[in-house]
């Protein structure tokens, strides 16, 4: 039998936070999903280790109301540092960068602005690799604005045996995971920082990704949270910079290379996407959005140019159906630029 969300409330009222109040009223509960019986919440708490109880009690108390299926992803405003080693021979927990286990690469797409084209780039070079023979993943990090579900053709919820470890869908050869999938299509995301990286997190590491080559991650636009969690906690083996043209969008590009070099990731080249337009009807060849201006960035930062992709009414015809333009068309002229990036990439060893 369905639950309610306020089934769910009242039980989890239940629940008494370290402060004496209980953790709803405590305003500890935060993004809560009910879905037939599959709940899920973030916890949002100042320091994880006074709430392990309170989290371990709702999930008991969850599953007698009749959840089948309980995730609660606990987020600290600030983590406590370790104390220092006195010498007792216990390894330091690691710090930095970590490898993901099953997974050989991680390959960031990224862009400096919205609305350039990253994610479909994203979702192409994923199904380019697959097509290569690579055993690929795409995490959809996009949390505001996740669109790989709908690019991939993918629906449906990640199902959670255990209530721990999330299963992810697959289609086109490509294993993927996206908030996207945990919400309504019309649904936003209302997160601050903390419940961001909570989010990131759960999807890097509690996620069944399996043996893979690389994992592709479709970053938001920008410089903020996600790109910042993403390059401290799992180890980035680079960066792909998707631009138009434009200068507009090429000075929020500069900031995103930037921001990797700050932390230390390699750029593995730039994509200079909307590169130009080809009219269907005349033949006629139109720079829409200015041309050369990610080749000419490329040089002069010494970054590999990777491909120029068009801007065509085929590709967007393609995301939108559920099937990229490399795995609808794979022989047309427009899915030539991502199968060259894709085998530029395994060229490189970075795929």
């Amino acid at each position: 039998m369905a639950l309610t969300r306020e089934e769910v409330l009242a039980c989890l009222r239940g629940i008494d936070a370290p402060s004496g109040t209980n953790i709803v009223d405590a305003g500890l509960v935060r993004a809560l999903q009910v879905e037939d019986t599959s709940v899920r919440f973030v916890m949002e708490v100042e320091s994880p280790a006074p709430y392990g109880e309170a989290k371990s009690k709702a999930e008991d108390a969850l599953k007698k109301l009749g959840a089948s299926a309980v995730s609660i992803v606990m987020t600290a405003h600030s983590t406590p540092k370790p104390p220092p080693d006195l010498g007792t021979g216990r390894k330091a927990e690691p710090s930095g960068p970590e490898k993901i286990p099953g997974i050989d690469r991680i390959i960031a797409v990224a862009s400096g602005k919205g609305g350039v084209g990253k994610s479909t780039v994203a979702s192409n070079l994923a199904c380019a690799l697959a097509a290569e023979g690579r055993r690929v993943g795409l995490l959809d990090a996009d949390v505001y604005g996740p669109s790989q579900p709908r690019m991939l053709g993918v629906s449906g919820r990640p199902q959670s045996p255990d209530g721990k470890i999330i299963l992810p869908l697959r289609n086109h050869g490509v294993t993927m995971m996206s908030i996207g999938l945990m919400t309504n299509e019309d649904q936003a995301v209302v997160w601050r920082g903390p419940m961001l990286m909570g989010a990131l997190q759960q999807m890097l590491s509690q996620v069944q990704w399996g043996a893979l080559d690389v994992l592709i991650v479709d970053l938001p636009p920008g410089t903020g949270d996600v790109q910042m969690t993403l390059a401290q906690k799992a180890h980035l083996d680079g960066a792909i910079i998707v631009s138009t043209p434009q200068d507009i969008a090429l000075l929020d590009a500069r900031k995103g290379i930037d921001m990797f070099n700050q932390m230390k990731t390699p750029i593995l080249g730039m994509i200079e996407n909307m590169s130009t337009h080809i009219c269907s009807s005349c033949g006629h060849e139109e720079h829409v959005f200015g041309h050369g201006g990610v080749t000419s960035e490329a040089n002069k930062l010494g970054i590999p140019l990777l491909a120029e992709i068009p801007l065509h009414l085929d590709i967007r015809l393609a995301a939108d159906g559920g099937a990229p333009i490399v795995v609808s068309k794979p022989d047309s002229a427009q899915a030539k630029g991502f199968r060259t990036v894709a085998k530029a990439l395994i060229d490189m060893g970075s795929a």
